[in-house]
This record gives structure tokens, sequence and C-alpha cells, in this order.
């Protein structure tokens, strides 16, 4: 078997299916933004502004890493603002080959100014669609309502989301804070969406237990799951997700952040893969977790020994559950395939 090598994994085309934009900014561009937008910041020192809004080791909980979100947030109220991140986000992803990115966001958060949630939507698919003519990448939208949240503004949300199908959306999720506020609180939001065919991905399973997993895909249709990180105390519904070949969006190096592992040798990431759970590998906030893709495929390589086949198997597994369309699926399975299969010497294989 070949070594694993940063720049081979580099050149791959990979899929991202879990990255939140608000939580992807370059550093630079929250100073820049701040300036031009006269917001006021912790500091204007680029190295300290780094600390504060990236975590530098762990947090305690969840709930502290999501307060990270207050910096960046605070320069995403305008249009021009929303149209250069995600333009930057998706340029920083085609840099590292990622064929197709997944951003998902709320555009209830971006509306201090007086912004609406349309103007925010439009800003964001115009700075990826930029991108994708400008780079080899395809994009898609991924609208999050809140949890912790009104069951009102979920519905809002839905609504955006099957208006924008077709348009740039490609699903909804539900995030943020996930002890105490269950999905099935939100089940009118998720009717809508399932009676509309709009994909479905939830954060869950990541600071609560399997019990949340259960409620996303059982209560709101969910067709991937965000984390997953608890599914193992739950093999009945392990099976479950197994055998109807739900994917799970692990994210690595926030897990270990969030406290959601311990040690990151604890991670459930291997054990999913020897089982055969379908799982694709992504980097959650690229600023806040201070990570790339490739970082997190090397840390994986670094924590399990993950070989290139593995490799080849998380990355045909995220493509496989993009929320794209299935003939562009299929090509791009293909071709990563055949350039796994040239790297390791071996025959290629249909997928």
């Amino acid at each position: 078997m070949k070594p694993v090598r940063r720049d081979f994994l580099l050149a791959l085309p990979k899929p991202e299916l879990h990255c939140h934009l608000d939580g992807s900014l370059r550093i630079d561009t929250i100073l820049d933004l701040a300036e031009k937008d006269g917001i006021e910041l912790p500091t204007t020192d680029r190295d300290e502004l780094l600390k504060a809004v990236a975590v530098q080791d762990r947090v305690k909980d969840l709930e502290e890493y999501l307060d990270k979100f207050q910096i960046t947030l605070a320069v995403l109220q305008t249009p021009q603002a929303l149209e250069r991140v995600a333009f930057e986000l998706a340029q920083d992803a085609a840099e590292e080959n990622v064929r197709h990115i997944e951003v998902r966001y709320s555009p209830i958060l971006h509306l201090e100014n007086g912004m609406t949630p349309m103007e925010s939507l439009d800003a964001v698919i115009r700075g990826l669609r930029k991108a994708e003519y400008e780079f080899k990448i395809s994009t898609g939208v991924i609208i999050c309502g809140i949890r912790n949240f009104s069951i009102e503004s979920s519905i809002e949300l839905a609504e955006l989301a099957i208006a924008y199908k077709y348009r740039g959306v490609v699903g909804y999720d539900l995030a943020g804070a996930e002890e105490n506020f269950p999905a099935k609180d939100h089940l009118e939001a998720f009717y809508l969406i399932r009676n509309n065919n709009v994909n479905v991905t939830l954060h869950a399973g990541e600071a609560y237990g399997p019990q949340s997993i259960h409620q996303a895909i059982h209560y709101c249709g969910a067709n991937r799951i965000g984390h997953g990180t608890r599914l193992r105390e739950d093999g009945d519904l392990m099976n479950y997700i197994n055998d109807h070949r739900i994917c799970l969006e692990v994210c690595l190096t926030s897990n270990f952040q969030t406290g959601t592992i311990s040690r990151l040798e604890q991670h459930p990431l291997k054990f999913y893969h020897d089982y055969g759970l379908r799982i694709s590998l992504n980097t959650d906030n690229r600023l806040i977790s201070g990570v790339s893709l490739v970082d997190e495929y090397m840390l994986a390589h670094k924590t399990f020994n993950f070989n290139m086949l593995d490799f080849k198997d998380f990355i045909i597994s995220g493509f496989k559950s993009a929320f794209l369309e299935h003939r562009e699926r299929t090509k791009l399975i293909k071709e990563v395939a055949h350039q796994i299969d040239d790297y390791l010497g071996v025959g290629s294989h249909k997928y």
C-alpha cells in the first residue's frame, strides 16, 4: 500500500458537506470588514484577534464554542460582506481541490442592520456563483434553522428554503444548542420541507445522545446527520442508519474542541468506518476550528492510521451523499475513483 501523502490528498477532488459560512471567514477579511463598516472588535491586532476567534485548544462545551461566532457575525450584517465571504470560502475550498461544497448558514442571524433574509440569501448565492464561474467547484446553500429559536422562525426559514430550491439552496438543517432543544419541537417546519422534497441534514448526536439522532431521522426525515458522534450508544439505531446509508458528516477537530470527545483516539470514526457506515470528513468551521479539509484528512490518518483506500471510501461516500443531481455525483465519483486507483496501481472499480 502506497503511503498517505498530503500533496496527493490535496490534489484529489473532494466533497465538503458540513461547513458553516459564519465560522469560516479569513481573519484579514474580518479586520477589513470591521474597518469598512465601523464595527468594534475585541482587538485590531491580527494575532490577538485570531486567538479570540479561533479555538486554541479546547473549550468547556459546545455553547462556549458557539460564542466565538459573535465576532464573525458582527461583520456579516451587509449583503456586500456576505457575498465577499461566500466567495472567499468557496475559493479557499477550491484551492485544496474541494470540487463540491455545501455552505450552511442561517439568514436570520444577519438582520441587525435591516437586511432581509432574502437579501442575505441572494448575497451568499451571488458570492458562491461567482466562485463557481472562476474556480472548478460546485456549491450549494443549506439553510439552518436554530434549535433554540422559535418554531415560527424555523417555519419562515423552511419557506425560504422551498422558495430558493433550484435557485442555489440544496437543503435544510437544524443547528444550535442541542441539549434541551429537541428537533421534534420544529416538526411543522420539517413537514413543509419534506412535503416540498427539500433535502434534510440535521446536527444531532454531538452534544446530546442518540435520542437526538433518532428524532432527526424519524421525526424530521434527515437524509444525513451532522456529527452523529454519540450514535454508537444505540446499536439498533446504528444498524438502521447503516442499512439506509444515511451519511454521518464527521468533524474530528471540532468534536475534540467542544469536548464531545475527551481524546481524539476516543472518537468513534474508526469504529463507524470498520462497521461500514457511510461517512464524510469535514471541517465544520475553517476559521474557528483552525483547519482545512486536508488537515482533517491528515488528522484522521495520524490518529487512526487510515490508508488511501480508506480515504477513497470517505471521499466517494461524501459524493454519494452530496445534495447533487445524480449524474453530477456519478461523474465526480468516477473521477476520484480513477485517480486513487491510478495512484495505488490497482484496477478501477465501477461506482
